[in-house]
């Protein structure tokens, strides 16, 4: 993940002008491909990532509705998996 960067009176003036906001922003840092100086998230890369975050969001709601979810891993070998119990 990005490091967080110091913002400037330049961009937070910049950014009320254009109705960009803080999220955005993050997003944008996070997701963006980085083009020298720029970090860059186009339309389509937008709407690409959009999709994955739909298919993330799906995922969750199926592990909320098995009460949650446990993975277990050794050596970096995933081993088994089970329906969360509440016992953690």
């Amino acid at each position: 993940m990005e490091a967080i960067m110091q913002t400037t009176v330049h961009i937070q003036q910049r950014m009320s002008q254009r109705g960009i906001n803080g999220k955005m922003l993050d997003i944008v840092l996070e997701h963006g491909r980085l083009d020298k100086d720029k970090h860059v998230l186009g339309r389509k890369a937008a709407i690409r990532l959009l999709d994955e975050l739909r298919a993330q969001e799906i995922a969750v709601k199926k592990i909320i509705d098995k009460g949650g979810m446990v993975v277990v891993s050794d050596n970096g070998a995933l081993i088994t998996t089970y329906n969360y119990s509440g016992r953690y």
